[in-house]
């Protein structure tokens, strides 16, 4: 799939939250993992369109269809 590497994450929660990650990162760390990912990716995708729509490539867009939530 992808070449992958260990990092090292250091967050601020609240207390019921941080909670929770620990509990999750002691029952199933791949799960947390995959959380991450996820976000990281969604953020990715953002940035993309973000900075896609700023440079005015909209144009070239307007016939596709929306992207669903």
């Amino acid at each position: 799939m992808w070449e992958t590497r260990a990092v090292q994450l250091s967050v601020t929660l609240p207390r019921d939250i941080a909670a929770q990650a620990e509990e999750v990162q002691e029952s199933d760390p791949e799960f947390l993992s995959r959380v991450v990912l996820y976000g990281l990716t969604r953020r990715s995708i953002y940035k993309h369109l973000r900075d896609r729509d700023a440079d005015g490539s909209a144009e070239a867009t307007e016939d596709a269809p929306p992207l669903s939530p």
